[in-house]
């Protein structure tokens, strides 16, 4: 069997997991930034070369919104600083779906909650009321010792960590890809080598990481098995590298082909390195066990 060395190109670990991007950031405090009503006819869509565009219901909420454009990218700042929006850009449309948030429980330092806001009659009065609601909330949040989260700058309860969910969320889904990566490519490394490549990894979620990623390698190659055919771009065969190195946890140098046919099985092996190197190694060495 080759090295799996031989069929990587090389890879460049980024220096550190790029987190979500600011849009997803944005969309899921839109409400907490600009007041439930006007998140209701408004929807941030796009951050680019630092703008962000933000369709609204109708020509009405646009233009009501161009002249409140300072306070509300105040407010965008102070929820997300680290997404440099520096102008807004507001233009009809229809509207992304969004689920109803939800509101967790906080059984220390309570927040006095604010009165539902009333029925306005103009968007100018919908968005005066939502800054005063803004800033009440925040001056609330405060008093009540909450503090900002150390990577988007939100205010979260002073009883949960030093990050908010959604960050946390972020950091988590950024791990499981670049574990999930080196995996594949390195399969070798081990729990102790990618952890030292991925910032925060702990042995139970590699492990949990490991098992998902065997199980669905197995599934394409069981499929090859049965369909009698590899992919048109034989990626079978890399899985089928990876899947081995990861299932049996042997060195790469020390991988036999007995073992790689021992793991995959003899129609599977057949299938996936009939007249290769691997397989004719496979077959002089079952010619000399005869002989002996």
């Amino acid at each position: 069997m080759l090295k799996l060395s031989q069929a990587i190109v090389a890879w460049t670990p980024a220096e550190k997991i790029a987190l979500r991007d600011p849009l997803t950031l944005l969309q899921a405090g839109w409400t907490d930034i600009v007041g439930a009503e006007v998140a209701a006819n408004s929807a941030p869509v796009r951050v680019a070369d630092g703008t962000l565009v933000v369709v609204t219901r109708s020509s009405a909420w646009s233009h009501q919104l161009s002249f409140l454009a300072d306070r509300v990218l105040a407010a965008v700042g102070a929820r997300l600083p680290a997404a440099a929006v520096e102008r807004l850009r507001f233009r009809v449309g229809v509207l992304p779906k969004r689920c109803a948030p939800r509101v967790a429980a906080s059984p220390g330092n309570p927040v006095r909650l604010l009165s539902e806001p009333l029925p306005t009659a103009s968007a100018q009065e919908a968005l005066a009321q939502f800054a005063r609601h803004v800033e009440a909330a925040t001056r609330s949040k405060r008093s009540a010792g909450w503090k900002a989260c150390d990577t988007c700058g939100a205010l979260i309860d002073s009883s949960q960590k030093a990050s908010c969910a959604a960050c946390d969320a972020a950091r988590s889904e950024g791990r499981g890809l670049a574990t999930a990566r080196l995996l594949f490519e390195a399969p070798w490394l081990g729990f102790s080598g990618t952890a030292a490549l991925v910032d925060g990894l702990s042995e139970k979620e590699y492990e949990r990481i490991r098992s998902r990623l065997l199980k669905r390698w197995w599934g394409m190659l069981e499929r090859a098995r049965v369909a009698k055919q590899l992919s048109r771009n034989g990626r079978e065969r890399h899985v089928a590298s990876s899947y081995v190195l990861l299932r049996s946890k042997i060195p790469p140098e020390e991988i036999m082909p007995a073992t790689v046919r021992n793991v995959l099985g003899d129609e599977l092996h057949e299938l996936l390195y009939a007249n290769s190197p691997l397989q004719m190694a496979s077959g002089a060495s079952r010619q000399n066990e005869r002989k002996g």
